[in-house]
């Protein structure tokens, strides 16, 4: 096992900001390609929250000298490091809000330590984003491979393609901003955590959650269908609930904050 940084040093590793006062504690969680600036249009939304934001190690706010490929194999060490960060802030529950791949870090986290987490919020969260019998997760192995390969010939020109794709609503300032944070990124980091994104599988473990969840899709993602929803509802442990939000794209906090932030804000409520 290849060991991380002592909780003090991840803190400022991994940008660890503190805002807001208030008993009630919730952590935001970003996806792939981001970094922790993509919640700032949906913080406002919670006044009365003590707010924990922190840059996955993958992000291009972190100094890629930090990503250690040997030990970021898979998402048990994002799992590590989010809760070294509760530990070194004596957060003893959260609320835990995660996008995409940090949704599933949030499940697996709230499996390990199912006493930290108060409530989980998934947005757009996929177990598996391969095709399988009986599951659609939305992508085949060739169009993986081909997503990957291309991301390998010519970094660039894959994400002037990718991220309108992502973004989906026609937000011209959500796709420059997703862009910036994409390009900010270290090539082959991002090719490694996409690489691992695309070949995780957490099927087998939904059902070990055992807090409560609630996952946030929109109507049309080109990343996770809603059918991904739908299994997600019927597998995953715990009560659990779907927001649909009735907006495009896999990221509705850069989209569409507005609508998102109302959802978030009734979820947690």
């Amino acid at each position: 096992m290849v060991r991380g940084p002592s909780g003090r040093e991840l803190l400022e590793i991994l940008n660890v900001r503190i805002t807001g006062s208030g008993d009630r504690v919730i952590v935001f969680s970003h996806g792939f390609g981001t970094d922790q600036s993509a919640w700032n249009r949906i913080l406002p939304y919670f006044p009365n929250y003590r707010i924990v934001t922190y840059d996955l190690v993958c992000s291009g706010s972190v100094n890629p000298d930090h990503f250690n490929f040997r030990r970021y194999i898979n998402l048990d060490a994002y799992v590590d490091d989010l809760l070294a960060v509760l530990d070194a802030l004596r957060i003893e529950r959260c609320y835990f809000v995660g996008h995409s791949v940090s949704a599933m870090i949030g499940i697996l986290a709230a499996i390990r330590r199912p006493e930290s987490f108060i409530k989980l919020v998934l947005i757009g969260a996929s177990p598996r984003f391969l095709n399988d019998s009986n599951y659609h997760g939305g992508f085949e192995r060739a169009e993986i491979e081909a997503v990957l390969a291309a991301m390998e010939a010519n970094y660039k020109s894959w994400v002037q393609g990718y991220a309108p794709l992502v973004v989906g609503a026609d937000v011209p300032e959500a796709v420059q901003e997703f862009s910036r944070t994409l390009f900010n990124m270290r090539p082959d980091i991002s090719l490694f955590v996409c690489r691992t994104v695309f070949n995780s599988d957490l099927r087998g473990v939904l059902g070990l959650v055992r807090v409560p969840s609630v996952i946030v899709q929109t109507a049309s993602d080109t990343s996770v269908p809603q059918s991904v929803a739908a299994y997600l509802q019927a597998h995953l442990g715990g009560r659990t609930t779907i927001e649909l939000l009735p907006t495009e794209g896999h990221l509705p906090h850069l989209s569409h904050p507005q609508v998102l932030g109302t959802v978030l804000r009734r979820s947690l409520r």
